[in-house]
């Protein structure tokens, strides 16, 4: 085999990784945010659920949905911060 063949060949499977990891990236954040909102929608329930009984609970609206999505738990204790001081 010639060496121009061979630095071919390495050219062209390392093209194919990095394309196939630009592809891969933007499906790893949409799983991640589906994964963040799913349980920050659970632990958003939880909260609601538990602190019914001490008169506490998080409204339920696009915004409180979208931080608990995004952040996930994080989100939803900055949730629970927020309602808390104001």
């Amino acid at each position: 085999m010639d060496l121009s063949v061979i630095a071919a060949y390495v050219v062209g499977i390392l093209a194919i990784y990095f394309i196939g990891k630009m592809f891969l990236m933007p499906v790893r954040l949409v799983w991640k945010l589906i994964y963040n909102g799913i349980i920050g929608g659970i632990m958003l329930w939880v909260v609601n659920f538990v602190g019914a009984s001490f008169g506490f609970a998080i409204g339920i609206n696009f915004v409180s949905a979208l931080v608990a999505g995004f952040l996930g738990i994080p989100g939803v204790i900055l949730l629970i911060l927020f309602k808390v001081m104001f």
